[in-house]
């Protein structure tokens, strides 16, 4: 399974990313998380359907310091992605 989400709210500057790639890994999902010029936070999750769903649902929350307006999420189709990267 792959999505791609978009975060909004106070998601940079925040450790945001670096918690969804802890996230990540921790489920074993593979993929990226990207800080978006306009202030929001992009990520790809591959793998599991349960890891991928846990993965997006920490992002709908985020760590302490974030504060998460709104979450989009695309369906997509997988291509395979290793590991997982902090852009």
């Amino acid at each position: 399974m792959r999505h791609r989400v978009v975060v909004r709210g106070r998601v940079q500057g925040v450790f945001f990313r670096d918690s969804v790639r802890r996230q990540a890994l921790d489920a074993g999902v593979t993929g990226w998380v990207e800080n978006r010029p306009d202030g929001a936070v992009e990520a790809v999750f591959e793998g599991a359907a349960d890891a991928v769903r846990r993965t997006v649902e920490f992002c709908r929350g985020g760590p302490p310091q974030a504060e998460v307006l709104d979450v989009e999420c695309f369906d997509e189709a997988p291509e395979g992605i290793s590991g997982f990267s902090v852009r």
